[in-house]
């Protein structure tokens, strides 16, 4: 623990409140969580509890979900009705979602009746769509209001919205009718009207839009916030850019443990190493490294046959390592490419974009085979003095496992999206099993064509 949790714990089991909420005075509430989240759930709700109000809501939304629930269950029930109601209606909801159904009939009848119906409301949403990710926190504006009234009904309402750099339009019945940024009626005369002054049809996401696409409109528009709507362009919510960059930083730590071959199957929470439990992180593993073992007992057994080869040119036996593990590199070069393509939204599964990769892969990955097997060749002629006929197997069975990884580390990821699975879950392991086990084929099956009149009767 750091000096500032120590003063803290201290603090506490003195009943000194006072202390505690004066050194935490200046602290952004990040760090706050970070502080106190290393504590035992039990002893930081304590803390927390101990904290003003007005922050304790804002601190609890620092922290993940794992501790926010263990946290919940330690906190008495008028404190976390308290928390809660003090939280973003977006980061409200999703506690809501992840509380079991004994503390939400708890937590229920604590709330005030604009929180409860809140909650229901925004938790109604499937997982992972708009309406999930979007918060009610957001300020609205009639088209016939003067600049002077729109800049005192923003003041009215600053300290409910998560933003008021932009205030968005409506008529009578919430249709969206524009966006008008804050800038726009600080500099405007106060007798303008704000329909004179808002951008009309502002880009927007659907309720049912996907959190990709929500991030990518975000990004896209280059907005601080957009506007979610109904059918007939009714507004409900609003995602901001922060969650926007959640989704992109969750979406990154996604694909990477999903690459590395460390992704639950049939879905599922992402492992986590501070938070995922000894059970979820050995079944995870052990299921890809069970698949990966099936694809290299297969390989070894099919070593082990070409004994016969092998005996009679042993030297063979020196080059299995370099040319396997080459188709697997360019298998893995090749898909990350095309999953990097994906999900910039630079290539689908139109049959035109699937003849783009291999029209641009095949000359490149030619190239490369070619390169690789000369160098290859020369190095083993260098380096072990073989023969001619060795180097001629040696050297194209390096360019076929190159030429062949590529192309298979740029196709599996289409394979991959149409039969309806994320391109990732092709993890980098599971690219280099495949090309071990073709590599091996492919490497001896050129030293029987090149060799076998070495081979004794």
């Amino acid at each position: 623990m750091t000096t500032l949790t120590n003063a803290l714990t201290a603090w506490l089991a003195a009943n000194d409140t006072a202390s505690v909420r004066e050194a935490v005075k200046t602290i952004h509430p990040a760090d706050i969580a970070n502080e106190i989240g290393g504590l035992p759930a039990d002893q930081a709700a304590r803390l927390l509890t101990a904290l003003p109000p007005d922050r304790q809501g804002i601190v609890f939304g620092y922290f993940d979900a794992p501790f926010q629930i263990a946290m919940a269950k330690a906190l008495p029930r008028a404190d976390l009705a308290q928390i809660v109601t003090a939280m973003s209606h977006d980061d409200r909801a999703d506690l809501w979602k992840r509380l079991d159904p004994a503390a939400r009939d708890a937590l229920m009848p604590a709330l005030a009746q604009a929180e409860r119906e809140d909650i229901r409301r925004l938790a109604a949403y499937p997982e992972g769509t708009a309406g999930a990710l979007m918060t009610s926190d957001y300020a609205t504006l009639g088209p016939d209001e003067t600049v002077r009234e729109a800049i005192a009904h923003l003041r009215r309402e600053a300290p409910d919205a998560e933003t008021i750099y932009a205030a968005y339009v409506v008529d009578a019945d919430r249709s969206l009718l524009g966006v008008v940024s804050l800038r726009d009626l600080i500099l405007a005369d106060e007798g303008a009207r704000v329909a004179d002054l808002m951008q009309r049809d502002p880009a927007c996401a659907h309720v049912e839009d996907t959190k990709d696409q929500v991030a990518e409109k975000i990004a896209t528009y280059d907005v601080l916030a957009l506007p979610v709507v109904t059918e007939g362009r009714r507004l409900v919510g609003i995602v901001t850019v922060d969650d926007a960059l959640d989704i992109a930083r969750g979406e990154r730590g996604r694909r990477l443990v999903q690459f590395g071959a460390a992704a639950p199957i049939g879905g599922g929470p992402d492992l986590d190493l501070r938070n995922s439990s000894y059970a979820q992180m050995f079944r995870v593993r052990v299921f890809w490294l069970i698949v990966l073992t099936f694809f290299g007992i297969i390989t070894s057994t099919f070593v082990a046959a070409q004994e016969e080869m092998l005996s009679q040119v042993i030297i063979l036996a020196a080059f299995i390592a370099p040319i396997v593990d080459m188709g697997g590199n360019t298998g893995s070069q090749s898909a990350t490419l095309v999953i990097r393509s994906m999900a910039l939204g630079q290539v689908g599964l139109k049959a035109r974009d699937i003849w783009f990769v291999i029209r641009r892969e095949i000359p490149v990955a030619l190239s490369l085979g070619v390169v690789i097997a000369l160098m290859e060749a020369v190095l083993a002629w260098f380096s072990k003095g073989v023969g001619g006929d060795i180097l001629l197997v040696v050297g194209l069975a390096m360019a076929a496992c190159t030429v062949l990884g590529a192309l298979i580390g740029a196709l599996l990821p289409f394979a991959a999206r149409r039969i309806g699975t994320d391109p990732a879950t092709l993890s980098s392991p599971l690219i280099t099993s495949i090309m071990d086990l073709l590599g091996v084929f492919i490497y001896f099956g050129l030293a029987y064509a090149f060799l076998g009149h070495l081979l004794v009767d």
